[in-house]
Parts: structure tokens; C-alpha cells; sequence
């Protein structure tokens, strides 16, 4: 059989598997082998799975991926995201809409220490949910602001998605976290300015709290020292040359582990639950990169990324055509898959087109990653939606879908700006 019909059905196999609920990386590793071993032999396929199984979990560089899971897990149980939303409460809840500002801006400081996006969304559906409608916030706002502000864990640093893509390109996981510290930071005022139109087209809208007392205000802003010490510890040792990626990922856990104990939070019940949580998410994670690598290794055989980027060379568009064709593919993708198996499936095929037609690989990694967030929050699917329908019952989807489509158009908004203004990624890292 023609090489490119075996590739054909191998996508159509690996959908019909997601389709059936298979697990992504079982059904990527299944068609990888099934398509490997077909085109070569089943003995070398059979061989490639243990190889390749045993170099990825003992590779050097994947340490990164749970050692920053680990302090994720860390920081989230020890409360911190409670004391960062409280602080920002303090200061601006009692404006309207203030309690939504509040929690885009917790989610910013919790992404920063956390790099997870549905940890994000899953901790302030408990954190910030239940405070916005005591205060009387519609349903389809206060769940819309959560789901928008779990997307910041995967852009401001450190971010697993930046990570993985870095390893699968060779390129600075260290320039890639600092190059997503402007665009995080402009997606956190976009999402505050999005609840300022709200407020101002609908003033009834949104309820007004209460104005705490600067004495209050103070005693909250003590209590988010501890995070702000680990970000820039983390960050700037990383800014700074100090340690490497890798490196960063085993500091700011260690970090996180003494800070959440000098301050007596996190009993030896939390440090075991931490264990176990960074321990499930890294298993799911290398499961998944495994079985992308597999399939990966069928798609090469098969010359896919090459004949890909042929095809999209010769659709006459330019290059920016060919890029807004291959962002309109994730948008696509985002519907069926999560964010770390687009990543992991699709970069392979086009990362030598973007590099072909001379695209910086960090402002891609950017770029891809930002789209990826939007495929966490546009309906019909959206893996953020989707935690906050599991944490807050109450609920259904289309109130979430309808709260979270003006952040929506203002993750647009911000992507625009990236594509036209690509020194707002490149600027910081420029300057390491």
C-alpha cells in the first residue's frame, strides 16, 4: 500500500480511537505501532516501543516535567492559591466586577508558581466560585472568568506545555519561559480590561462589594510574600543564567516544599497527597509523550512532515497565509484533543514548515501555545470548561461556554497582537 494512504488511515485510526474514548497516548502508541510495523516489520516496531519507552522516562531533560508538576502540587496544597485571591480582594473587590479582576489576577500568580492550566481552573472553581456568588455574580460570568484565567497556566512561566514543546523542538526551555512572561502579562490586562467593557456596557450586571479597610488590605498582602519569592526565584535564577531549565524545575520544587513547610503548611498528609498528585499527572504526561513519539516515528517513515510542508509551500498564500492555516488547525484540534497531545502531535510535523518560511522557533513556541489556550476554552469542547462542569455542579455548559466567549475574543485580540508585533515574545529573551 502507497505510503501516504497508510499515513491517511493512521489518522483516521487514531481519531476513531479518541472517538471511542481510548486514552490519546495509548491510541497514538497503538497506530504508531501498528503503522510502524506494517511498513517495516513488527519485531522492529515491538523494539522501538521498549527503546523508546526507557530513553524518554530516563532521558535527562524530561526531568523537568515533574520536578515543576511536583511544585505545582506543592504550592496548590498548601494554600497559597486561597491567599492570593484573598489579596487580591482586598484591593479591588469592591469595585464591580472586582471580584472577577481579583481572580484573573490570583490565576496569574497561581499559573506562575503552578504551569498548569486545568490545576488553575480546578483550584478557583473551590477558591473563587463560591465567593463570587455569595456576592451575587451571575452564574455564566463568575464560571467564564475562571475558565479564562486557568489558560494563564500555560504561558506565564513555568509552563509544561512551553517545556514539552522546547524538548521536542531543541530549543531554550529557558528562553521559552521568559519569552512568555510579556504575552502572559498583556492576557492578564486583556482579561481585566474585557471585565472593564462588561462593567461599563452593563453596569447592573455585576454586583459591588463592600470597601475593606486598609488595615485588612495590608494584613492580606502579607501572606502572598512566599509566592512572589518563589516566581522570582525560579524566573530570575533562569533570566539569570544561574541554573538551567531543568535545574529551575528541581529548585522551585524544593523551593515550594521549604517555603510551604517553614510556614507549616504542608503536614506530612499534603506532602504525601503532593507526591502522589505530581506522581498521576507526570505518569499521564509521559504517557502521552511516549505514545506521540511512537506515532511519530510511523509518520517519519512515512515522510508526512515533509510532503506536509510541501503542500502548504506550494499553496501560494505566503507565509503568513500558511501560518493562519496552521493555527486554524489547532483551533480545529482543540475540539477532539488536550493541549499537551496537540503539542506533542503535531509540532513534529509543523515545526520544519514554520522554520522553512523563516519564522523564529521561540515566537512560534509562543504563538502555538497561546492557540493551544484558546483550545482549552472555545466551545463545543473546551478541557477547562469541562473541570469546572466536574467541580461546580450546579452548573451546565452552555452558562460556561456564554460567560467565557468575550475572553475568548480577547485571547484573539492578544494573538493578533503577537503575530503582528513578534518582539513582544522576543524582546525579553533577547536581552538574556
Amino acid at each position: 500500500m502507497d505510503t501516504d494512504l497508510v499515513a491517511l488511515f493512521g489518522f483516521i485510526a487514531l481519531f476513531a480511537l479518541m472517538l471511542l474514548r481510548v486514552p490519546v497516548g495509548m491510541a497514538m502508541g497503538l497506530v504508531g505501532v501498528v503503522g510502524f510495523g506494517y511498513l517495516t516489520s513488527y519485531e522492529t516496531a515491538l523494539k522501538m516501543v521498549g527503546q523508546t519507552t526507557i530513553r524518554t522516562v530516563t532521558e535527562y531533560t524530561f526531568g523537568i516535567i515533574p520536578m515543576f508538576l511536583l511544585m505545582g502540587a506543592f504550592v496548590s496544597n498548601a494554600g497559597i492559591s486561597r491567599e492570593m485571591f484573598r489579596a487580591a480582594n482586598a484591593f479591588v473587590g469592591h469595585r464591580r466586577g472586582g471580584l472577577g479582576v481579583a481572580t484573573i489576577a490570583a490565576c496569574g500568580g497561581f499559573a506562575a508558581i503552578c504551569g498548569s492550566s486545568v490545576a488553575t481552573a480546578a483550584t478557583f472553581s473551590i477558591v473563587a466560585y463560591p465567593e463570587m456568588r455569595r456576592a451575587g455574580y451571575p452564574q455564566s460570568f463568575s464560571t467564564g472568568v475562571i475558565a479564562a484565567g486557568g489558560t494563564l497556566g500555560v504561558m506565564i512561566p513555568p509552563s509544561t506545555v512551553l517545556a514539552v514543546y522546547g524538548l521536542i523542538t531543541q530549543q531554550d526551555i529557558s528562553k521559552l519561559f521568559i519569552a512568555g512572561v510579556i504575552p502572559g502579562m498583556i492576557q492578564i490586562l486583556t482579561y481585566m480590561l474585557t471585565i472593564a467593557i462588561i462593567v461599563a456596557f452593563r453596569p447592573d450586571f455585576l454586583p459591588s462589594t463592600p470597601r475593606l479597610p486598609w488595615s485588612q488590605r495590608i494584613e492580606a498582602l502579607r501572606d502572598v510574600w512566599a509566592p512572589a519569592v518563589l516566581f522570582l526565584f525560579v524566573v530570575g535564577g533562569l533570566y539569570g543564567g544561574l541554573f538551567t531549565a531543568t535545574e529551575g524545575g528541581a529548585m522551585g520544587a524544593a523551593g515550594a516544599f521549604i517555603i510551604g513547610v517553614l510556614r507549616r503548611r504542608l503536614p506530612l498528609p499534603a506532602i504525601k497527597r503532593s507526591l502522589l498528585e505530581a506522581t498521576r499527572t507526570s505518569a499521564a504526561v509521559f504517557t502521552v509523550l511516549i505514545g506521540a513519539l511512537i506515532f511519530g516515528y510511523f509518520l517519519t517513515i512515512t515522510q508526512t512532515p515533509q510532503k506536509v510542508a510541501v503542500f502548504l509551500g506550494g499553496l501560494g498564500i505566503g507565509p503568513y497565509g500558511v501560518l493562519m492555516v496552521i493555527l486554524l488547525m489547532y483551533l480545529v484540534l482543540g475540539c477532539l484533543m488536550d493541549s499537551m497531545a496537540m503539542i506533542i502531535l503535531t509540532v513534529p510535523i509543523m515545526f520544519p514548515v514554520v522554520t522553512q518560511l523563516g519564522f523564529n522557533p521561540i515566537w512560534f513556541g509562543v504563538i502555538i501555545v497561546m492557540t493551544v489556550e484558546l483550545g482549552l476554552i472555545h466551545p463545543p469542547v473546551g478541557m477547562n470548561v469541562f473541570v469546572i462542569k466536574s467541580m461546580v455542579k450546579d452548573v451546565n455548559f452552555s452558562t460556561i461556554f456564554l460567560g467565557v466567549l468575550p475572553f475568548v475574543g480577547a485571547m484573539l485580540l492578544v494573538l493578533a497582537l503577537l503575530i503582528i508585533f513578534p518582539q513582544l515574545a522576543l524582546w525579553l529573551p533577547s536581552r538574556m
